[in-house]
C-alpha cells in the first residue's frame, strides 16, 4: 500500500507532466513572475522537506514529521511582511521560513532544517533539542508543539511596541513593525487563544496602539475532529476589535493579496487583524497519522486536487514556464535536499547531559547601564514621601519605594498587572508609581493573568524589561504554562539567542486569617521549583524585599533569567517580631543598599544546637521561637533560604557547619514542598546529620480562625526543635 506522502507526490508529478493544472484568472496581484517563481521554489522546498523528513524517520535518522504540506500559501505571508517584522510561528510554517529568509544574504534555511531534522547539535536555532521554525536573524522565536500557547506573547509583543513608543525606548525592532503570529483553526479554540484575542480586541476597543496580524492556516481539521464548516469565519469575521481578511491559501496570488491587505492595515492603523487563510492539510497530522482511518476518502481526494504547488505551477505554466522546467524544479529540490541530508545525519549529536542543559540558562546579555538619577530627581520621586522615608518602615512600603528607585534608574522596566496604577494594588505596593512614572511604563491590565504573563513575555521580545504583577499565588495557575512552556523554553530552545527577561512579582503565601480562603492563602511554591532555569525568590523581611529585588531586576536584565518573586502578604504590614512596638520587622530604606545576591542565604544568630532551615514567613516564625528555645536551654541558628530556585547549596551547608541537627520549617503543603527536597539533600549532602521537618498539612486554607490550623506555628516549631534534640 502506497503511503499518504507517496501518493501526492505521484499525483503531483503526473499532473504537472500532463499539465493537468487548475484553471486561473489573469489577476497576479502585483506578483511578478520572477516573484512567483521564488515563491513556488519555496513551496517545493518546503514540501520535498516534508516528504524527506518522513523517510529519515523511516531509517531512525529523523525525528520529527508534523510537516507544512498544504500550508504552503504561508510564504505569500512572509513575501509580503518585512523581515523585521518578528513572526511568532506554529510548526506548518517550514514555506513562510524558506521565503523569508530570501530578504537575508547568507540565510540556509533547507541546511538548518535538515540539521532540525537530524536532532544535531549544529542545527543553529536550537541546537538538536527540538524541531523548530525559528531564526534569530530572520526574527523568527522557535516555538515547539504549540497549541496557541504563543498567542498571548505576540499580543504581548504587539503591545509592547507602542509602549517603547510612548515610554521613549528604542525597541529592538523597528517601531513600525508588525507583529505575526499563526495558529492553526482548531488551536483557534483554545482558551490560551481565546484569551489572546479578547485581549488583542480589548486593546482595539479602546485605541491602544496593536499591530499585529493573526494568521489562522485554516485546513479544517485537529488532528482527527473536523472544525466545523464555516466556524472560523462565523467566530472572527464580526469579532469587536478585529479586522477581519480572508483569503485562499491554495492560490499563492489570493494568499499574497490577502496577507498584503492585513498586514498594510495592521501596520497602517496599528490594530489587530484576523488572517482567516485557508488551507489543506497532506498527508495526515504528522507521520503516525493514518488520516484515513478516520477520513472518507473522498475528502482526502478533495483536499489533494487543492494542492497549493498545483495552483502557483498553474500561474507560472501561463506565464511562460515550461511544464518541464517545473518538474526540473521539483527534482532538483529532492535530489539536492536528500544528498544535504546525508550530511546532515552525520553532524553532531548532543552528546551529554551537561550538553543538553547548556542553554537552559541564557549566556550574559550586555544590557544598557543604570541610570544615575541626580539627587534632585530622586528628591523630587519621592517629594511626598518625604516625612517618611528617613523612618522605619514595613515590607510593603519598602517594595513600593525600590520599586519607584528601580524604574528611575532603569528607564526601560515596565510594571502591569491587574490594579496596580492609580489604586497601587491590592496591598499598595505600586502605590503612586502610576503618577510618577504614567500609565506606558505602569500598565493596568485586564483580568486575564494569561495575556499578564504574555505581556511580560513579549515586552522582553523588544527589548524592555518588565515586572509583572499576579495578584494572588492561586491565580497563577490559570496561566503557568506561559512560564513553564513559553517563558522558560525560549532559551533552551534557541540557545539562549531569545529570552524573556522578567521579574514576576506575586503576592502569596499563607498566614491570613481574614481573607480569601485558599484563592488567596495558597501555600504551594510547587509550580515554580520543578522548571528549568526559573529562579524562585521569597524574602522574609522588608530589608531583604529591597535588596533581592534589586539582585532579581539585575538577573533578568543581566543574565535573562526569568525570576518569580514571592512576596509573602502576611508580611507586608507587619512590624514586629517579638513584642508589640518592637518594630524589628521594620527598617529605613536605603537606595543604596547591597543587593542579596543569588544563592546567598540569611542568617539569624550563632546557635550550635541546632539550625533552622526556613523561608518566608517560616523564617518570621522560627525567629520568634529562638528565644522561646533559649528559654529552654537549646540556642539555635535560623537560616534563611532566601532563594529556592535553584537552591543555594553550598551556602546552605556552609550556615549549617557543624551544628549536628537540622530542623526543616516550611510554610509549604508537605507533599511537593521545599521540605522534602531539603530532607532529600541533607540525606544526600549531609547523611550526619539529624534532620526533621515541619510542614503545612496536605490541605486547602479555610476562612477564618481556621486559616493556621494547618499551618506550622511558633509553638509547633518550639514543639518540633525540642523532640528533635531529645532524640540525642
Amino acid at each position: 500500500m502506497i503511503d499518504a506522502a507517496e501518493a501526492v507526490h505521484q499525483k503531483l508529478v503526473r499532473r504537472l507532466r500532463e499539465r493537468d493544472l487548475p484553471a486561473i484568472g489573469v489577476e497576479r496581484g502585483g506578483l511578478t513572475l520572477t516573484d512567483l517563481a521564488e515563491l513556488f521554489h519555496s513551496q517545493v522546498a518546503s514540501r520535498q522537506l516534508d516528504r524527506l523528513s518522513r523517510r529519515l524517520q523511516a531509517r531512525g535518522e529523523g525525528f520529527y514529521t508534523i510537516g507544512s504540506s498544504g500550508h504552503e500559501g504561508n510564504a505569500a505571508v512572509a513575501r509580503a511582511a518585512r523581515v523585521t517584522d518578528m513572526a511568532f510561528l506554529h510548526y506548518r510554517s517550514a514555506a513562510f521560513q524558506i521565503e523569508r529568509s530570501k530578504q537575508l544574504p547568507g540565510e540556509t534555511p533547507t541546511w538548518d532544517m535538515l540539521l532540525s531534522f537530524a536532532a544535531s547539535s549544529e542545527d543553529p536555532i536550537a541546537g538538536g533539542r527540538h524541531k523548530v521554525i525559528g531564526s534569530k536573524r530572520l526574527a523568527i522565536p522557535p516555538q515547539t508543539s504549540t497549541i496557541a500557547s504563543h498567542l498571548p506573547k505576540a499580543v504581548g509583543a504587539a503591545f509592547a511596541l507602542g509602549l517603547a513608543r510612548r515610554m521613549g525606548v528604542a525597541p529592538s525592532v523597528p517601531a513600525d513593525s508588525v507583529i505575526i503570529a499563526s495558529f492553526g483553526d482548531a488551536s483557534a479554540n483554545h482558551s490560551t487563544a481565546q484569551g489572546a484575542f479578547n485581549t488583542a480586541g480589548w486593546a482595539a476597543h479602546q485605541g491602544t496602539p496593536l499591530p499585529i496580524v493573526f494568521l489562522c492556516e485554516d485546513n479544517g481539521i485537529g488532528i482527527s475532529t473536523a472544525t466545523p464548516h464555516g466556524w472560523i469565519e462565523a467566530q472572527f469575521r464580526a469579532r469587536a476589535g478585529l479586522h477581519y481578511v480572508a483569503c485562499d491559501g491554495t492560490d499563492v496570488v489570493d494568499a499574497y493579496r490577502g496577507a498584503r491587505a492585513a498586514i498594510d492595515h495592521a501596520r497602517r492603523t496599528k490594530r489587530p487583524v484576523f488572517l482567516h487563510m485557508s488551507t489543506v492539510r497532506l498527508y495526515g497530522h504528522a507521520g503516525s497519522d493514518v488520516q484515513a482511518t478516520y477520513r472518507q476518502r473522498a475528502a482526502i481526494e478533495a483536499e489533494e486536487e487543492r494542492d497549493p504547488l498545483l495552483r502557483t505551477a498553474a500561474y507560472l505554466l501561463a506565464d511562460g514556464v515550461p511544464a518541464d522546467e517545473l518538474l526540473a524544479i521539483y527534482d532538483r529540490a529532492e535530489a539536492t535536499l536528500a544528498r544535504a541530508a546525508e550530511l546532515a545525519i552525520a553532524r553532531p549529536k548532543l552528546d551529554s547531559a551537561a550538553a543538553v542543559m547548556a542553554s537552559i540558562v541564557p549566556p550574559p546579555a550586555s544590557p544598557p547601564p543604570a541610570r544615575a538619577p541626580s539627587t534632585e530627581e530622586r528628591t523630587a520621586l519621592f517629594a511626598r514621601d518625604a516625612g517618611q522615608i528617613d523612618k522605619p518602615q514595613h515590607m510593603a512600603r519598602l517594595l513600593s519605594w525600590a520599586l519607584a528607585d528601580l524604574m528611575l534608574q532603569h528607564p526601560e522596566i515596565v510594571v502591569a498587572g491587574e490594579d496596580v496604577g492609580p489604586k497601587g494594588g491590592v496591598y499598595n505596593v505600586t502605590a503612586r508609581l502610576h503618577e510618577r512614572f504614567g500609565s506606558a511604563r505602569v500598565v493596568n491590565t485586564l483580568l486575564d493573568e494569561q495575556s499578564i504573563l504574555g505581556l511580560a513575555i513579549g515586552c522582553g521580545h523588544v527589548g524592555l524589561l518588565p515586572i509583572p504583577e499576579i495578584q494572588f499565588l492561586a491565580y497563577v495557575h490559570n496561566a503557568e504554562d506561559q512560564i513553564r512552556g513559553e517563558a522558560a523554553t525560549l532559551p533552551f530552545f534557541s540557545q539562549g539567542q531569545f529570552t524573556n527577561p522578567m521579574v514576576v512579582r506575586i503576592a502569596g503565601l499563607p498566614y491570613q486569617k481574614g481573607f480569601g480562603g485558599h484563592f488567596h492563602n495558597d501555600n504551594s511554591l510547587a509550580v515554580f521549583r520543578d522548571v528549568p532555569g526559573v529562579v524562585l525568590a521569597v524574602p522574609s523581611s522588608g530589608a531583604d524585599a529591597v535588596a533581592m529585588l534589586r539582585e532579581c531586576v539585575r538577573l533578568a536584565q543581566e543574565e535573562g533569567r526569568v525570576v518569580i518573586f514571592i512576596e509573602p502578604i502576611a508580611l507586608y504590614m507587619t512590624r514586629d517580631l517579638h513584642a508589640e512596638g518592637d518594630g524589628l520587622m521594620t527598617a529605613i530604606y536605603a537606595s543604596d543598599s547591597t543587593p542579596v545576591r543569588l544563592g546567598e542565604v540569611g542568617v539569624h544568630d550563632d546557635g550550635e544546637a541546632l539550625a533552622i532551615v526556613t523561608y518566608g514567613n517560616g523564617a518570621f516564625l522560627s525567629r520568634q521561637a529562638q528565644p522561646l528555645l533559649a528559654a529552654a536551654g537549646i540556642d539555635a541558628r535560623v537560616i534563611d533560604l532566601r532563594w529556592l530556585a535553584p537552591l543555594p547549596a553550598e551556602a546552605l551547608l556552609a550556615a549549617v557547619g557543624t551544628r549536628p541537627r537540622v530542623l526543616i520549617v516550611d510554610e509549604c503543603r508537605s507533599t511537593g514542598s521545599q521540605s522534602e527536597a531539603l530532607m532529600a539533600f541533607f540525606t544526600e549532602k549531609a547523611p550526619d546529620k539529624r534532620v526533621a521537618r515541619i510542614a503545612a498539612e496536605d490541605s486547602f486554607i479555610p476562612l477564618g480562625k481556621g486559616a493556621t490550623l494547618t499551618l506550622p506555628s511558633r509553638d509547633g516549631i518550639v514543639a518540633a526543635a525540642r523532640a528533635l534534640i531529645a532524640r540525642g
